[in-house]
């Protein structure tokens, strides 16, 4: 009976074979001692054969309970039916000593010239039920806590397909944001400049686009590659601002291997560009530095008075991602003639 110990650890949860081996043998002493006449001196060899008997019926009731406990695992495997599952349980280990007993007594019987007597035996077979029951109880205690933890794992497994799903709408939803305003500036470029660098504009777009297919789908990449796609970006924009727009970089190397949410410097430079006014007479200036295990963005107010097209995205789908993957936050800071971005930095274990 599921003599193989992938089919024990299957059924059960647990190789049994040496919990099984001292079970049967606790029980056996137990029977012996329950059914003998202490008060009497037996020969040693009717000793060793009344334990023998008692070894007999231990090994049968084990396998036996032990099969009908397999049963109604198989029966019942839901949690829900935990309750209708113990109770007939108990019933069954009950049921099987009796029965069990009365068969094996009647069968000696020839032997013993004994009739069978239930109630001179019913005290002793209910103390065999009982143990018998918290031997088995800790079976169940066994099988409840693997079906725990199984639950417990599918939960969190839940949880984490629902997080990734939510991650993937917001990567997706930030790409199509970033191609929308670098439309919108292609749509300048093509208004102010030559077609030249109309053309050179869309080349090193290309470019950029190219990292965002390699990045994959990445929820975090390191700090050294999302500074190469924001200076790429930012080169991009150098070509149409030119010396009005400049950006003091102050990130250690140290530093580098840390991580950050996809695209989230790109965006918050961007935000920054957008919604500021940059000209020769009044110059932007963005400092990108580290503090803190932070990456802090912060420019100078300058708002344009009139807005440009925008899908509202950008700060919001940063925090959102943040928030999905970590328990740290975006920080924003507005003091009316500063305005601040803090991005935490992590670490892979995060």
């Amino acid at each position: 009976m599921f003599y193989t110990k992938e089919r024990r650890i299957r059924y059960l949860g647990f190789d049994d074979f040496w919990f099984k081996l001292v079970g049967i043998l606790i029980i056996s002493f137990a029977t012996y001692f329950l059914f003998s006449n202490l008060s009497r001196a037996y020969p040693f060899v009717e000793k060793v054969i009344y334990w023998s008997i008692s070894l007999v019926f231990s090994t049968i009731d084990w396998f036996v309970i032990r099969y009908l406990m397999i049963l109604l695992r198989k029966r019942f495997p839901a949690l829900k039916d935990n309750a209708v599952r113990v109770s007939l349980f108990f019933l069954a280990i009950v049921s099987t000593v009796f029965v069990v007993d009365y068969i094996g007594i009647s069968l000696l019987s020839p032997l013993t010239n004994e009739s069978y007597d239930f109630l001179n035996r019913s005290k002793a077979l209910l103390s065999i039920v009982l143990i018998s029951m918290m031997t088995f109880a800790i079976y169940e205690a066994i099988y409840f806590y693997i079906r725990l933890k199984k639950s417990i794992r599918e939960e969190e497994q839940s949880k984490q397909a629902i997080v990734q799903a939510q991650l993937d709408a917001l990567r997706n939803q930030a790409q199509p944001h970033f191609f929308f305003n670098t439309l919108n500036t292609l749509r300048d470029i093509i208004d102010q400049n030559t077609k030249d660098d109309a053309k050179e504009f869309v080349d090193k777009l290309s470019d950029m686009y190219r990292f965002l297919l390699e990045s994959g789908n990445a929820n975090l990449i390191s700090l050294r590659d999302e500074l190469k796609f924001a200076k790429a970006y930012i080169h991009i924009q150098s070509e149409r601002f030119g010396d009005n727009m400049k950006l003091n970089w102050d990130i250690p190397n140290r530093e580098l291997d840390k991580m950050i949410v996809p695209m989230s410097l790109q965006l918050l430079l961007e935000n920054a560009i957008k919604h500021n006014i940059i000209s020769r007479a009044k110059p932007l200036t963005i400092k990108v530095f580290i503090e803190d295990e932070k990456l802090i963005v912060s420019n100078k107010i300058q708002v344009k008075s009139t807005k440009l097209p925008s899908t509202k995205v950008g700060l919001k789908n940063i925090q959102e991602r943040y928030r999905l993957i970590s328990n740290t936050s975006v920080e924003l800071m507005n003091d009316q003639n500063q305005f601040t971005v803090s991005l935490p930095l992590l670490r892979t274990t995060e």
